[in-house]
């Protein structure tokens, strides 16, 4: 596994310590054939049956054709993709600009098109349009023969436009992963696992992973008409479910699984040039979300995610090095923005007060392609739910982010009268407001977090998978490890604690001397350890000083030298 940085903070944050209760011994006799820390693990992720376990060591995603067609709403999408291909119809796939929503529609592009469609994509630019389905871009696609369009990453909650297309004669297909609200769209077929009714057993697909439904729900059908397979598409799968951040369990696992191996041997020149400029080595769940998604990101936050889907499409070489050259340009652009207008956020949160229940932000200066990432640094550094918002003159476009104690959604759906769009998960959300309502919603969600979170002690939490002694850990642990990959929200990688360890040597390391390298004892093994924008620590830190450690236990490849080591999540003095 490759070792990634923990976000950047501006200072370090105490955090509390939960250890899950330790598997009863009969439980571990169960489960002999495996490693005893595997079980433990699983038995704290809820996975304690022998067929679950079975099931999630296996990472088979396969899917029947009579459980595909328990999406509601599918079967009907099916048939109307049919008669359109019949009708030689101009089908147009309606995205988003964030990875999932261009994956999405990467993928759908593809299969309709390997099936002879006359298919075209649609993302609306981020800040010329905004989020989600609108008027004008429907009517342009209207008045350009198109008579079938296909959401993909949104539509749920845009009442107003599918019931517009409708009176334009135009068959709308939402296929949208997120939460809708009570009153669904009237749209030709609906394709959402959440709505109500809807039999399919899991509900937490990305929005790539609804597209794909379709794709295996066309392929069942009519897999003779084309030379296209599944595994063709899962590359695409995998990034957008890791990048957009749904829980990598049940299904969303299993894809991600089988797309991680899809994309180490992708046949897309554009992502080789991808890993290729951004100097990936290893392709895993980190990598997608610390180097290829940002990547893909800033497309849409700083000129136009067209780059990106253009890039994931193109067959040509030279394309595809010209496209990822001007995406990690950008993503150096958004990087510097990003700190630049976090640094002007964290002066207006301190101006006020940092303590209150929720961070709310506004400014001009601050730009729509960047809002959520600055709200996501103001949720790392205070641990409040954070709101920043671009305002405009007339409208203003916002971004949220939140800790797991407060589910943003619902408190932006008690506001809903103030919004003209809004939507997202219990952790991110996105809005767009008429700015001289700025005032109200500010008020609104200070009481409504304040009634949430006013009686809590609002500090971040590790959950601890285990205690382990250093001289466990070994190489052959590190492999029964890998069995619960691939990682990442929902299924995080196994936290440990070791404690009462002896420092052997501390120093910071990093261009600006940010991080720290710590060697540590526990008087019969010694082990490297690193922790990421710990460097102020090192000041604190004498050899023989006597600390605990929560981190995850992974391997570092350095100038071709692969070596464990421990990747230290919190350091305390021990008692």
């Amino acid at each position: 596994m490759s070792t990634s940085p923990a976000p950047s903070s501006a200072r370090i944050r105490a955090k509390r310590w939960v250890e899950y209760p330790a598997a009863p011994a009969a439980h571990l006799t169960r489960f002999s054939d495996l490693a005893p820390l595997v079980v433990q693990v699983l038995y704290n992720r809820g996975i304690t049956d022998p067929a679950e376990v079975a099931t999630f060591l296996q990472t088979d995603p396969a899917t029947t054709t009579d459980q595909l067609f328990k999406m509601k709403g599918l079967r009907r999408t099916v048939d109307r993709i049919h008669q359109a291909l019949r009708a030689h119809e101009p089908i147009a796939i309606y995205g988003d600009y964030d990875v999932d929503g261009v994956t999405s529609t990467a993928l759908l592009v593809q299969t309709l098109a390997a099936f002879g469609a006359d298919v075209r994509p649609y993302i609306p630019h981020r800040v010329d349009e905004g989020y989600g389905l609108n008027l004008d871009a429907l009517q342009a696609l209207k008045n350009d023969g198109v008579r079938l369009v296909i959401t993909v990453d949104c539509g749920v909650r845009s009442i107003d436009e599918v019931a517009f297309a409708n009176s334009i004669g135009i068959d709308l297909i939402v296929s949208d992963h997120h939460m809708p609200t009570d009153e669904l769209p009237a749209a030709y077929a609906l394709i959402n696992p959440k709505q109500p009714d809807c039999p399919y057993p899991y509900k937490e697909l990305a929005g790539v992973g609804l597209a794909f439904k379709i794709a295996q729900a066309l392929l069942s059908v009519d897999s003779r008409q084309t030379q296209l397979r599944e595994d063709d598409l899962l590359d695409l799968v995998a990034l957008g479910t890791v990048a957009d951040l749904v829980p990598l369990l049940g299904e969303n696992r299993a894809l991600v699984a089988r797309g991680l191996h899809s994309l180490r041997a992708t046949g897309r020149v554009g992502l080789r040039a991808l890993i290729n400029i951004s100097k990936t080595k290893t392709i895993d769940t980190t990598a997608i979300g610390f180097a290829l998604g940002p990547r893909l990101n800033a497309a849409g936050r700083l000129d136009h995610a067209l780059n990106a889907y253009h890039l994931l499409m193109t067959n040509d070489p030279a394309e595809a090095d010209r496209l990822a050259l001007d995406l990690d340009s950008r993503n150096r652009e958004r990087q510097v923005l990003t700190k630049e207008l976090s640094d002007k956020a964290r002066e207006i949160v301190l101006a006020r007060s940092k303590d209150a229940a929720l961070i709310f932000a506004a400014d001009p200066a601050f730009k729509a392609g960047v809002v959520g990432l600055v709200a996501s640094r103001l949720t790392d550094e205070f641990y409040r739910p954070a709101v920043v918002i671009e305002m405009g003159e007339k409208e203003s476009r916002g971004s949220c982010r939140s800790i797991p104690e407060f589910h943003i959604t619902r408190a932006l759906d008690e506001c809903r009268e103030l919004f003209v769009r809004h939507g997202g998960h219990a952790a991110a959300a996105g809005f767009t407001i008429e700015t001289s309502r700025l005032p109200e919603l500010e008020t609104r969600l200070f009481e409504i977090a304040e009634r949430e979170l006013g009686d809590q002690e609002l500090i971040p939490t590790l959950s601890v998978d285990a205690t382990v002694q250093l001289k466990d850990l070994s190489a052959a642990v590190f492999a029964a490890l890998q069995k619960l990959q691939p990682h990442g929200y929902a299924n995080p990688t196994p936290m440990f604690v070791s404690r009462n360890l002896s420092v052997v040597d501390a120093r910071t390391v990093g261009a600006d001397n940010s991080h720290l390298k710590l060697k540590v004892s526990d008087g019969r093994t010694q082990w490297d350890a690193i922790a990421f924008r710990f460097g102020a620590y090192a000041a604190r830190l004498q050899r023989g000083d006597k600390i605990n450690l929560a981190y995850t236990f992974e391997e570092n490849e350095w100038n071709g030298e692969k070596r464990f080591q421990l990747n230290v999540k919190d350091i305390k003095r021990a008692a």
